[in-house]
């Protein structure tokens, strides 16, 4: 309490006296207990109103005892399943969870992961992928600032995701990883890679790598094969030993036919192996027609350019190709699409030939556009340049009808900069984004789209996109979100299909361990998006003959339906509307393979080190026991009195209004008794 609020509550005082003895003492004639009594109780009033004036603030200390947390996070992976370590996962969790010394020492919480962290409620052993680098980030986002130690139930084998040492090494807490896993090393023969191409071309040659690694003391033999179908396309002996431990194959095989085509490649198993899931992995290619061809035509360099590359060709069907507008005119009709980047006055022929064309564009502005100029070729927009430049934010439209749109954090992305000023469309168009002015959300578009003659042409009114593509990377860890982006913009680009009221967005093959997800969009009759639909999907495993049906869920802007656990094959589908006789169809693939079940051994130099790394230790199943009285011993975990400070005004007390009312409610009474009222 400062020197200044004390003197006014002194002076409260002494004013609450004077008036209570100018009332009682010298308004009324002479002198009784009474008196007195009445003088003491206004006092009491008159000083409690100007204290509730003055309002002094108090400072209130609350101590509390907090117990440091136990973090267990066991491995729900179905390769502990495989490695046949379930029974032994759930006891070291029901015997840690039952103790109950470490229950009186600790706040004890319980995680599950596999591809994601999960707060614990039963254990599957299901889960397609292991990815500990996501459990150590989202730990260390939870247990920031406090005494955390973490048991990690797991073998230690992980199947997506960085290294999870790195991530384990900002994880401010100690890791005690409880092994699950035999440690026995046995003979084995694997393929650890298969690297292959996605898409390739009938009648030409695509190449393969293999990765063929030896476990084992004995110097051995093996033959490695690829068959399609029934008949052998690739073959080659091998021969490996402990110094000579792997062997990298490259070779190419011929593309003969359209479509999805399913390959096996092997490494036969020796007669003394354990584990021959690892011994052949199930590869498709899609074969197709042709190459998409994306050109962009630009007079200056920029990020932009590489970026737009990089995203473009992330899907391999397509190609992209850098001109200046003098050098483009003679092979413009090799082309799907052309990406216009800050066009100016020498772009004059390039824009006439693609008007005379109908050629589908995508015209990105920025700083250097010369606006004068494309006012002047473009009859469907228009924009009232000045020399001021202005940075826009994004803001996702998800009423966007013309393909599917996922909203990948776009309010988290850097500004574009450009031109000062806001278009006008003299035609009708559709914004993807729109414009964020500092901090406030706009209706103006910073990306759109437009369909005029069979022609259809998109415009980004803003340069510097490299930076958005970095910052997705920053978000989720790769570009894959970013690039889709791009590449569902650039595939409606360059198709001039109508648009349909339902879309769906899918993928012509999936490996086993994938997350297959289907999207879909509804969209009413004025081809607005109907978040109120009844979407199903109908399937049929084609190989078994097997139907069944699944519901489309409301995700965001779309619908999905989750497929993850479907058996390996072939799939036709149907997604309809259960108001309108509306449907579209389709076909995929499931390629067989499961990748949690590649593993022999855990992982235990591994686990190891990172107990090391992070100051814990690392037990084995069988030793869990050791790990609880370790636990219960070591001073580093310690309740600790914490204390919480804060400051509180007098106001917020509310027996001095108990006490106002009092005060006031005796001097009535007693007055009253004495028949002075």
């Amino acid at each position: 309490m400062s020197t200044e609020t004390l003197l006014y509550i002194i002076l409260a005082g002494i004013v609450a006296l004077l008036l209570a003895l100018f009332q009682y003492k010298y308004k009324t004639k002479g002198a009784s207990k009474s008196n007195a009594l009445f003088a003491f109780l206004r006092f009491i009033t008159f000083f409690s109103v100007l204290l509730l004036l003055i309002n002094p603030k108090f400072e209130q200390v609350k101590y509390y005892t907090e117990k440091p947390n136990l973090v267990i996070a066991v491995d729900n992976s179905a390769s502990i399943k495989h490695l046949k370590q379930t029974e032994n996962a759930k006891a070291v969790l029901k015997a840690i969870t039952t103790n109950s010394q470490l229950n009186d020492k600790f706040n004890v919480e319980i995680f599950s992961f596999g591809n994601v962290l999960n707060a614990q409620d039963s254990l599957s052993f299901t889960k397609s992928q292991t990815n500990l680098d996501k459990v150590f980030k989202e730990l260390s986002q939870v247990y920031k600032n406090t005494v955390s130690p973490t048991l990690l139930v797991t073998d230690g084998n992980q199947t997506i995701g960085n290294d999870y040492q790195f991530s384990a090494k900002k994880y401010s807490q100690a890791i005690y990883p409880i092994i699950l896993g035999d440690t026995i090393v046995y003979s084995d023969l694997q393929i650890s890679k298969l690297n292959v191409n996605k898409y390739a071309y009938p009648k030409n040659k695509f190449p393969v790598e293999a990765i063929v690694v030896y476990n084992g003391e004995q110097a051995v033999t093996s033959k490695f094969v690829v068959t399609k179908g029934n008949t052998t396309v690739y073959s080659k002996v091998v021969k490996l030993d402990k110094s000579n431990n792997s062997e990298v194959l490259n070779f190419a095989l011929s593309a003969n036919s359209i479509g999805v085509q399913s390959y096996k490649a092997q490494i036969i198993p020796l007669s003394t192996e354990k584990n021959k899931t690892n011994n052949y992995k199930n590869f498709a290619v899609e074969f197709i027609d042709q190459k998409s061809k994306i050109a962009i035509v630009s007079t200056v360099l920029h990020p932009d350019l590489g970026a737009l590359k990089k995203s473009i060709e992330s899907n391999e069907q397509r190609e992209v190709v850098f001109f200046k507008p003098n050098k483009f005119l003679d092979q413009i009709n090799d082309f799907q699409l052309v990406v216009l980047y800050q066009p100016n006055n020498s772009f004059k022929s390039v824009f006439q030939e693609l008007d005379k064309q109908n050629k589908n564009k995508w015209i990105i502005s920025g700083s250097k556009t010369d606006w004068r100029f494309l006012n002047s070729v473009s009859t469907n927009y228009s924009l009232d340049s000045a020399s001021q430049t202005e940075d826009y934010q994004p803001n996702l439209n998800t009423n966007y009808t013309s393909f599917i749109i996922e909203d990948l954090d776009f309010q988290s992305f850097p500004p574009l900069k450009a031109t000062f000023g806001d278009a006008d469309f003299n035609v009708p168009f559709e914004s993807i984004l729109f414009k964020t002015v500092s901090g406030i959300k706009t209706e103006h578009p910073l990306l759109a789209t437009l369909e005029t003659n069979g022609r259809r042409e998109a415009i980004l009114f803003g340069e510097n996109i490299w930076q958005w593509r970095a910052q997705s990377y920053l978000n989720t860890d790769d570009f894959l979100q970013f690039d889709n982006f791009i590449g569902k913009l650039v595939q409606y680009l360059a198709s001039n299909k109508r648009k349909n009221r339902l879309n769906i967005d899918y993928n012509s093959f999936y490996n086993g361990s994938d997350n297959i997800v289907i999207s879909a969009q509804f969209f009413n009759k004025n081809y607005e998006f109907d978040a109120n639909a009844s979407l199903s999907m109908s399937l049929k495993n084609n190989d078994t003959g097997i139907k069944f049906n699944r519901p489309l869920i409301l995700k965001g802007n779309n619908y999905q339906a989750n497929l993850n656990g479907l058996e390996a094959g072939n799939y036709n589908f149907t997604v309809s509307s259960a108001s309108e006789k509306i449907s579209v169809s389709g076909s995929f693939k499931i390629i067989e393979y499961n990748v949690e079940e590649q593993f022999l051994n855990a992982d235990v130099t591994k686990l190891q080190q990172l107990a090391t790394n992070s100051n814990g230790n690392a037990y084995f199943v069988s030793d869990y026991n050791a790990l609880a009285k370790e636990l219960l011993m070591d001073k580093r975990y310690q309740a600790t009195q914490k204390s919480n400070k804060s400051v509180v005004p007098l106001i917020d007390w509310y027996y001095l209004l108990f006490i106002i009312a009092l005060s006031l409610s005796l001097e009535w009474f007693i007055r009253k008794y004495q028949g002075l009222i």
